[in-house]
């Protein structure tokens, strides 16, 4: 009954009749405001190109650099010229920089491994020209690529995010690397996705695994939530359940598996770094007081 509950949830989260979606009338897409373009990287030549080539439709490109020693900054002056480069302050703090730097009505957010399709830049188009003042921010699927494969299956679809925005009435919210945009006004779903590219391969997978979770588990400890056992314990299940059963993963056979069982360690993981920082700082209290 829940695996039914959930494909029909899936469906009607992307299902053009009942998401709060654009259509397309008669109108002119080009007659839309000015957009600003927002790219924060580090030693992204292999992404930062085609990331860049798919926003060349902007008025306006800006990207924020933290001082890559690749190719990077070279590939980034041939399509703008705003190109900054500032030491990295966090993914929540350095996106809230590149959005102050924009100049335009609106701005779109991209990650560098993320590609705006030409069908999803005629949507944001066409909802500009038409939005009349009523929508505040627009927030995109997202399509991940990985293991030579699209995945509308397994957990990470459609993961909704706002990435188009009013300039004058965004603020920026969450923690790193959670960061999120709060927009101030209604916010409509767009339906062709962002295109993710998310790992290269299972190593850089894991790596990033193992990164994220030590800052994932940094901010849990700044914002005062204390392990539990349940959480470690629980918490992983969950997901692994969600995301090989609920959402379908298995229906991607050892891939599916896969992306399964390494969503869980993710969870594991943060709890399991939480209660190291927890036992540290124990530790080192002790100390001071011997």
């Amino acid at each position: 009954m829940e695996l039914r509950l959930e494909a029909l949830f899936d469906f009607l989260a992307v299902s053009p009749y009942f998401v709060d979606t654009v259509d397309k009338p008669e109108i002119d897409a080009l007659n839309r405001p000015a957009v600003s373009a927002i790219v924060v990287c580090f030693n992204e030549e292999e992404n930062i190109g085609a990331c860049l080539e798919s926003l060349a439709w902007c008025d306006e490109i800006i990207v924020v650099d933290s001082f890559s020693t690749d190719r990077t900054v070279e590939i980034c002056h041939r399509y703008t010229d705003r190109v900054i480069q500032r030491a990295w302050a966090g993914y929540r703090d350095q996106k809230a920089f590149a959005h102050s730097q924009a100049t335009k009505d609106w701005v779109l957010l991209v990650d560098s491994d993320e590609r705006v399709t030409a069908d999803l830049k005629e949507e944001i188009c066409q909802a500009l020209a038409q939005n009349d003042n009523e929508y505040s921010g627009y927030a995109l699927p997202r399509l991940v690529f990985y293991l030579n494969r699209w995945w509308r299956r397994g957990g990470w679809y459609p993961d909704y995010d706002v990435r188009l925005f009013r300039r004058e009435r965004a603020t920026w919210g969450g923690s790193d690397p959670h960061e999120r945009i709060l927009v101030e006004g209604k916010i409509r779903r767009l339906r062709n996705p962002l295109h993710h590219f998310t790992y290269r391969d299972i190593e850089d997978h894991l790596e990033r695994i193992n990164r994220f979770t030590s800052i994932s588990a940094r901010e849990l400890g700044k914002s005062g939530q204390r392990w539990r056992l349940a959480d470690a314990l629980l918490r992983p299940a969950g997901r692994f359940f969600r995301f090989y059963f609920l959402k379908r993963g298995f229906m991607e056979g050892f891939a599916g598996f896969y992306v399964a069982v390494t969503a869980a360690v993710y969870v594991f993981l943060k709890y399991a770094k939480l209660w190291e920082l927890e036992a540290e700082e124990k530790n080192d209290v002790d100390r001071k007081r011997s």
